[in-house]
């Protein structure tokens, strides 16, 4: 791999035994170059804008600012930056607060070193790494919601409107009075916002509620 290709790393974590680790296994391996190393986000922003480092791995637990407070002060210096968290937090809190803020990766540092120069080399290349159980985690959050938006009763009733049954039927069904089916079905407009059964029942499949 010629010189031009080589990826240019920097490396913000707040534990020396780590950033050294971490120093020495990419500076040994072919096509990767740290550039800077730092203990603190206040450090490496004080000259950071003379680095230009293609990746930049920012650990999430710092002294002072945070990983996460930082990425903004890194994305001013170097708006196309490619921030990777490497972390051990799988909290889906961090995590989205992360992605939010601007970073386009998120490792965990138990990850085998050859899963860290993989992700380096895919966000160098215009991906997105995250270690599998992170990707689970984003994957889950586009999942329709099952929000209980609606009572237990209040979802029989709509599904039982989704399979075409008249407030009669339904009533017959529920051992109720047909009132009180037409105000389940008056809580359930309201509460989806929404003014027909089409309308319900559309709206209860795109959230996943049946």
């Amino acid at each position: 791999m010629n010189a031009q290709k080589t990826i240019r790393i920097c490396i913000v974590e707040d534990d020396a035994l780590i950033l050294k680790s971490l120093q020495q296994m990419l500076n040994s391996t072919e096509g990767f170059k740290v550039s800077g190393a730092f203990l603190s986000a206040e450090t490496a922003l004080e000259g950071f804008s003379e680095l230009l480092p293609d990746v930049l791995l920012l650990d999430i637990d710092l002294p002072g600012i945070s990983g996460i407070e930082a990425i903004g002060a890194f994305k001013k210096l170097q708006p196309d930056l490619n921030i990777v968290m490497l972390t051990v937090h799988e909290e889906s809190e961090l995590v989205f607060s992360a992605l939010r803020q601007g970073a386009v990766g998120y490792l965990l540092k138990g990850n085998h070193s050859k899963f860290l120069l993989n992700g380096i080399r895919e966000v160098f290349e215009g991906g997105a790494p995250m270690s599998p159980s992170i990707a689970r985690l984003v994957i889950a959050s586009f999942k329709p919601s099952k929000e209980n938006i609606l009572s237990e009763r209040e979802l029989e009733v709509l599904q039982k409107l989704s399979n075409g049954t008249n407030n009669r039927q339904i009533a017959d069904e529920l051992f109720v009075s047909t009132n009180t089916i037409k105000a389940h079905i008056k809580n359930i407009y309201k509460k989806l916002h929404v003014n027909s059964r089409a309308e319900a029942v559309t709206k209860g499949f795109k959230k996943g509620l049946f």
